[in-house]
């Protein structure tokens, strides 16, 4: 069935109105380095509200309405936006942001103000571990889930590997998870190499990588952990590695990132979500509808937003209430149909577990970018994701 969007259920960064019954705030980065991200996850919060509420836009016969904050992907912002959506506008719930650095600083808002902060799609462990409170939870993939999905994708006996990622919270956490669940697969790491996020040059990391692998015996690897611009696959692909013996390996991205895979068929890793990938009736109708509103396929972070959105719809019909302890007490351990298949959010941290997907890249007809073909669903059970907090 197709639902039709109604256009007066978003609203633009202004106070609720008096005839709103549940106000939800998406407070992301509509503007700066990770905007791109952004857009994605918005577009998937309103597709996963709409397909959740059969296009009414209501839940338990109350109105939803929709209210967007700009974090301009700085911590600062992000904390003083949210407290603004809670505070000024009587936000019942709040999604976002995607930087995890932004993220970090919200977490204390929603404690501060007892309102549930849904984190999509911000990554850093942190985010359900050491900075953890009770009123987050993640519809996004952690560290963790990238970090053990990839090992079991990349690692091997005698495999060694060196890293590369971006030097805050994102690529720091990436690359300890990364580093613990390969300790299992018998692949060991040899450098860590991290450098600013808005790095475009990646020569001295390169060299510094290459020398750190230079004697190294048996298969070696380069993975790499990075968001937003820069190209470094790219770049450092264009310094052949293959040279010293090197293969570059990295999980999954965005379309526009995907062109850079088109250089190195054959390509592995794990990725959180390609649009031909899952198999499943949410899935089925997200691919259908953007296709037709969009000519183009759903993206890596519009499946997060649409789970996201499902989430919002099936926590407040279950709760009978948008009361932050009824939310709680329902979505603790609570199992949901989003476009990957079934999410659960773990009662310990509320971190969402889901399937991750380990691909190996082709160059097909008609595709101007390395196409992830699944080698190997790994599934919740699959995956032994660590309760940091």
């Amino acid at each position: 069935m197709t639902r039709v969007l109604t256009a007066a259920a978003v609203l633009l960064g202004c106070a609720m109105p008096a005839s709103a019954d549940i106000t939800i705030a998406h407070v992301y980065g509509k503007t700066g380095p990770l905007e791109a991200y952004a857009a994605q996850s918005h577009e998937g919060l309103m597709l996963g509200l709409e397909y959740a509420t059969e296009g009414s836009m209501e839940v338990n016969g109350e109105k939803i309405v929709v209210i967007e904050k700009d974090t301009q992907s700085k911590p600062d912002i992000g904390r003083a936006v949210l407290a603004e959506a809670y505070g000024d506008d009587g936000a019942d719930i709040a999604v976002g942001p995607v930087s995890s650095g932004v993220a970090l600083a919200m977490l204390p808002v929603a404690a501060e103000y007892e309102k549930i902060l849904i984190v999509e799609p911000a990554v850093a462990d942190s985010i359900t571990g050491s900075d953890w409170n009770r009123y987050v939870f993640r519809t996004g993939r952690n560290s963790s889930q990238d970090a053990i999905s990839n090992a079991v994708a990349l690692g091997g006996e005698g495999v060694t590997i060196a890293t590369l990622a971006q030097d805050y919270a994102f690529g720091r956490d990436g690359v300890a998870a990364f580093r613990e669940a390969l300790e299992d697969t018998g692949a060991s790491i040899a450098h860590e190499e991290y450098v600013p996020t808005d790095t475009t040059d990646f020569t001295a990391a390169a060299e510094r990588i290459f020398a750190a692998m230079e004697g190294v015996e048996g298969e070696k690897k380069l993975f790499i952990i990075w968001a937003g611009g820069g190209n470094p696959m790219g770049k450092i692909n264009a310094m052949d590695p293959s040279r010293h013996g090197i293969e570059i390996a990295t999980g999954g991205n965005i379309l526009a990132a995907l062109t850079a895979y088109k250089e190195l068929p054959g390509l592995e890793g794990a990725t959180y979500y390609y649009y031909e990938i899952p198999d499943n009736p949410v899935n089925d109708w997200l691919v259908e509808e953007h296709m037709a509103r969009f000519d183009t396929p759903p993206d890596f972070f519009t499946a997060g937003g649409m789970a996201a959105g499902i989430a919002i719809v099936e926590a407040i019909e279950k709760a009978g209430s948008t009361e932050t302890e009824d939310l709680i007490a329902t979505m603790e351990g609570m199992e949901w149909e989003t476009p990957k298949g079934m999410m659960r959010f773990r009662p310990e941290d509320h971190q969402a577990l889901q399937s991750m997907y380990h691909f190996r890249t082709e160059v097909q007809d008609g595709k101007d970018y390395g196409v992830p073909v699944l080698v190997r669903e790994l599934g919740i059970e699959d995956m032994e994701i660590p309760i940091r907090n």
